[in-house]
C-alpha cells in the first residue's frame, strides 16, 4: 500500500522545508519594512472603535464630524470628488450615500417612460422620478447611488456644451492677394436645466461672452431661444420653437457620452433639422413643443412656405465646459491660433 510507504517528516524539518520554498519564490524587498511606520492610520468616519483616537489635523480638531457632514452636504459633486483627494477621513466620509442620493434624485428629476398619440396630439406619461430612479438603482446599479452616478448617463447642468464649427468661406480679390480665404467660426450653445428646460444659442462670440446671458432673464436681442428636451438612455431628444411670422421648429437629436467614467462630458449630434409649424400648433402647445413634434419624420413639415431641411454641416461634437472654466478655456482661442479642434 501507498501508506506503508510514506515517510514522516518532523514538524521542525517540515516548516523549514516551506520556509525554503517560500525564500525562492518571494523576492526579499527590505524597503517594504519602512511602510506604515510613521504613518498613524486614521479611522474612518462612523467608526464603531472605543480606542481613542487623536486626529492630527487642525481642521478636524476645530471641526466636529457633524459640521463637516453638512458642510459635505453642500457641495456639488464634482465638489466633492475633488474633496475626497485631500485626505483619507474626507474620502471615507464622502462614501456616505446620503450625499450621492441627493445628487442622483436632482439629476434625474422626471422620468418619461413612454408616450402615446390622441386624436388632440401626443401625451406623455410622467412617472415619479424617486419610484423610478429607487427601481432602477436596485435592478442596475446594486443598491449604490454612488455607482449609480459614475455610470448612468446624465446631462450636467454645472456649466454650457459647446459645439465649434468652423469653415472656409472665399473673400473679396485685392490688389495683392487674388484668392483670398476666411475661416469662419461659430458656436452652438446649449445649457440644460433639471426641470426638462433647456436653453440655446447660435452665435460667433466667445463662451466667456456667452455664458452670462444664458438664462431665462435674457433679453431678446441676445437671441436665446428656450426649448424642452428628455433624455432616455443616453439619448437626448430636443426641441426649439422659433417665433416670428413663419415659426420653425428646430429639432436635435444628440447622443450623450463621456471621456471618463462619470465625466458625461461630450454629445454627438446626431441630427439637426428645422420644419415649419402652423399658427394652431405654437398657439396650443408652447409650453410643450417637444409633444407636438413627436413622431415628426425627417421630411415632414405643417409649414408649406417653411420645407424641413436636414442639416448637414455644422454637426461637430458638443463639449462640455464647466462655469468656474469658462473664462480660461481654449475654446475663447480665435481661429489664428486654433483653426481647428479636436473634441475627443
Amino acid at each position: 500500500m501507498a501508506s506503508d510507504f510514506a515517510m514522516t517528516i518532523p514538524a521542525e524539518l517540515e516548516s523549514s522545508l516551506r520556509l525554503k520554498t517560500v525564500h525562492h519564490f518571494v523576492t526579499q524587498r527590505p524597503w517594504l519594512d519602512l511602510y506604515g511606520i510613521n504613518v498613524r492610520p486614521v479611522a474612518p468616519f462612523g467608526s464603531v472603535s472605543r480606542k481613542p483616537y487623536v486626529d492630527t489635523a487642525l481642521i478636524h480638531r476645530c471641526l466636529p464630524d457633524e459640521l463637516l457632514f453638512e458642510v459635505f452636504a453642500r457641495m456639488s459633486p464634482y465638489d466633492l470628488g475633488k474633496a475626497s483627494c485631500v485626505c483619507r477621513k474626507w474620502k471615507y466620509t464622502i462614501r456616505n450615500p446620503v450625499f450621492w442620493r441627493n445628487a442622483c434624485l436632482k439629476a434625474w428629476q422626471f422620468m418619461i417612460s413612454k408616450s402615446f398619440k390622441l386624436e388632440t396630439g401626443v401625451s406623455f406619461v410622467k412617472l415619479s422620478g424617486v419610484v423610478e430612479n429607487y427601481k432602477i438603482l436596485q435592478s442596475r446599479y446594486e443598491g449604490s447611488w454612488r455607482k449609480m452616478w459614475l455610470l448612468r448617463p446624465r446631462i450636467r447642468i454645472d456649466g454650457l456644451y459647446v459645439s465649434r464649427n468652423t469653415y472656409i468661406r472665399a473673400g473679396v480679390a485685392e490688389w495683392k492677394i487674388t484668392n483670398p480665404v476666411h475661416i469662419v467660426c461659430y458656436y452652438r450653445y446649449m445649457r440644460f436645466f433639471p426641470s426638462g428646460r433647456f436653453i440655446y444659442k447660435n452665435s460667433s462670440q466667445k463662451i466667456k461672452d456667452v455664458a452670462k446671458i444664458m438664462n431665462f432673464r435674457a433679453a431678446k436681442a441676445d437671441c436665446v431661444f428656450t426649448g424642452h428636451y428628455t433624455l432616455s438612455e443616453d439619448k437626448v431628444e430636443a426641441a426649439v420653437l422659433y417665433p416670428g411670422l413663419r415659426p420653425t421648429v428646430l429639432r436635435i437629436r444628440l447622443r450623450l457620452r463621456g471621456t471618463t467614467a462619470g465625466a458625461n462630458n461630450r454629445m454627438d449630434l446626431l441630427s439637426l433639422v428645422t420644419s415649419g409649424m402652423n399658427d394652431n400648433e405654437v398657439n396650443g402647445h408652447d409650453e410643450d413643443i417637444l409633444g407636438v413634434v413627436e413622431g415628426w419624420q425627417d421630411d415632414e413639415t405643417h409649414n408649406p412656405d417653411v420645407p424641413a431641411v436636414s442639416h448637414k454641416r455644422g454637426l461637430t461634437p458638443f463639449v462640455f465646459v464647466p462655469f468656474e472654466e469658462v473664462e480660461t478655456s481654449v475654446l475663447n482661442l480665435p481661429v489664428e491660433k486654433m483653426d481647428y479642434y479636436v473634441p475627443g
